[in-house]
């Protein structure tokens, strides 16, 4: 699955390069105002943290409007300038509550658990440690949170429990996700964060989350048979059957494909 996974986000990201660089472009400009902005207001500390909190709240709403415009693309479509505008006022709502989140993680980062640590005690370094690895399984999990806007649920809250839901149910996948975009996004600093950059790293936590359903799907229709202790047995995932249609979709290419498509 994982291996079909990175194909599939692969090509679409190659099919749609031009979009995904454009929305790249919007991320960067965004991402500027939070780097340049803040520190030209540290003579006045009140300011330059407004600043950055609405920095990452705008970071968030646009993350969300460029996670539904690229839901369209894992689902085998495409999207326009106009349908991107209509998304931010789709996704405004979710993006703030998580840049919400986000703007207190990062608090609790930068404040909180350096306050612990200089309590130089037993307690302080395992106040410190309870934070950051309730921070860690934070951001592995809310890192979902803007497909399963996308995908599932518009309500912030579900979204969240969902979230850890996944998260819980797949600890290892979602470790793998936030490791495979750690690498894109290191990747994407020989083209200057334009490919794959942000945008790749939204197109896959989509296409991740879209096959992962697959799985439930099929689990509804076949609930796990219960084992002799009582238990409930962990089902083999029939990868191969689900990943049918999709591949089939999807397709194979050659190096000249992706050079020169219309020699195909």
């Amino acid at each position: 699955m994982i291996g079909f996974l990175i194909k599939k986000t692969f090509f679409d990201l190659w099919d749609n390069l031009l979009k995904l660089a454009a929305v790249n472009i919007g991320f960067i400009a965004s991402l500027a105002f939070l780097v340049f902005i803040p520190p030209l207001l540290a003579s006045i500390p009140l300011l330059a943290i407004l600043a950055s909190l609405m920095g990452i709240l705008w970071l968030a709403i646009y993350f969300q409007a460029a996670a539904l415009s690229l839901k369209t693309v894992s689902d085998y479509s495409s999207f326009g300038v106009r349908d991107f505008f209509h998304n931010i006022k789709e996704g405004w709502k979710p993006g703030l509550v998580l840049g919400g989140l986000v703007s207190i993680m990062w608090l609790m980062a930068s404040m909180i658990i350096p306050f612990y640590l200089d309590m130089g005690s037993l307690l302080g370094l395992f106040l410190a440690a309870v934070i950051f690895w309730a921070l860690a399984i934070g951001v592995l999990a809310l890192q979902f949170f803007f497909a399963i806007r996308s995908r599932l649920d518009t309500k912030p809250l579900k979204i969240i429990k969902k979230c850890f839901l996944i998260f819980f149910d797949n600890a290892g996948f979602s470790l793998f996700s936030f490791i495979h975009n750690l690498v894109l996004l290191v990747i994407s600093v020989l083209t200057a964060f334009l490919i794959p950059g942000p945008a790749g790293v939204l197109l896959y936590l989509d296409e991740a989350l879209r096959l992962r359903l697959l799985k439930y799907d099929w689990l509804e229709t076949n609930p796990p048979e219960a084992a002799a202790n009582g238990r409930r047995k962990r089902p083999q995932i029939p990868w191969d059957a689900l990943l049918i249609d999709d591949r089939e979709k999807t397709g194979t290419r050659s190096l000249r494909n992706f050079i020169f498509p219309w020699k195909d």
